[in-house]
C-alpha cells in the first residue's frame, strides 16, 4: 500500500500543467474581452474622426480641441486648415487639432433654445 515517488512525482507535475493552462486561459479571456470592450470601439471613434478630418471643406464650422469655434477659411493644405476665429481674424490650425464640424443651421438652433430657456429662468427668478 506505499505509494512509489515516481508515482507520486507525476501527480505534481500534472497538477502544475493544468494550473498553468488555467492561468494561459484566463489571461486569453481577459485580453479578449478587453479587446471587445475597449479596444475595438476605440478604433472605430479614432477612425471615424479621421474620415471627418478628410472631408472638411472650406465654409464649415469647426470647433477646436481648445473650444473655439471657427469658420474653415481655406481646407486645401492636407495638415493644416485656414480658419477665422473671428471677423478679421484669421489663423492657421493643425488637422488633428479639430474635435468636430458642426452645422450652422443646428448652431443658430441651440443658441435659440438657450435664449429661451435662460428668459424663462429669468422671468420663474422674478416671480
Amino acid at each position: 500500500m506505499l505509494i512509489s515517488p515516481a508515482f507520486a512525482q507525476a501527480t505534481d507535475v500534472a497538477l502544475q500543467q493544468s494550473s498553468v493552462s488555467g492561468s494561459i486561459l484566463q489571461l486569453v479571456l481577459i485580453f479578449v474581452i478587453f479587446y471587445f470592450l475597449l479596444i475595438r470601439p476605440q478604433q472605430k471613434k479614432i477612425k471615424q474622426h479621421e474620415i471627418m478630418l478628410n472631408a472638411i471643406k472650406k465654409g464649415d464650422m469647426v470647433i477646436t480641441g481648445g473650444g473655439i469655434y471657427a469658420k474653415v477659411i481655406d481646407a486645401d493644405d492636407p495638415i493644416d486648415l485656414t480658419v477665422e476665429i473671428a471677423p478679421n481674424i484669421i489663423v492657421k490650425a493643425n488637422r488633428g487639432t479639430i474635435r468636430e464640424v458642426i452645422d450652422e443651421k443646428a448652431l443658430a438652433e441651440a443658441k435659440k433654445e438657450l435664449k429661451t430657456k435662460k428668459a424663462a429662468n429669468s422671468n420663474k427668478s422674478k416671480k
